[in-house]
């Protein structure tokens, strides 16, 4: 007899378990789909350190020919398109990393391009002349001919 209630509490325990599993792989599952909804719909990323300040831009509210502090660029690897909001005089570095870090891609197996042009990390988007809605090109390194 105490061979049953031994065999229903371990039973009842593996099946405690189970419901747990599953449980657990419902909410991962749900998590995933609510993250994966969350970034098709939102394109567009903001730097943390670059965020606007709104008495900063009271500039451009009064229609101010001064140009903008912030620029909008749009990072493409013909498959996904990223639009990143920095300052002009913030390295291009800080772009670059965030790019890779949400395509799942290391910047040694990448280069980045502005107009033909390879950019490099201390590169700001003053120094490369770019305006608002500029886009750079992300393209696979290639070693070799």
């Amino acid at each position: 007899m105490p061979l049953d209630a031994n065999v229903r509490r371990a039973r009842l325990a593996q099946r405690r378990h189970v419901e747990a599993l599953f449980a657990n792989r419902e909410l991962i599952e749900a998590t995933m789909i609510a993250t994966h909804e969350l970034l098709k719909t939102s394109n567009t990323t903001q730097l943390p350190a670059d965020i606007a300040d709104t008495a900063n831009m009271s500039a451009e509210q009064d229609g101010s020919a001064a140009p903008s502090e912030h620029l909008n660029i749009k990072v493409t690897d013909n498959n996904n398109e990223v639009f990143f909001k920095i300052k002009r005089s913030t390295q291009l570095k800080k772009l670059m990393d965030a790019f890779c870090d949400r395509q799942g891609k290391q910047m040694s197996t990448v280069r980045f391009l502005f107009d033909g042009t390879r950019v490099r990390p201390e590169d700001t988007p003053d120094t490369l002349d770019m305006a608002d809605g500029d886009t750079l090109e992300v393209h696979q390194e290639q070693i070799g001919g």
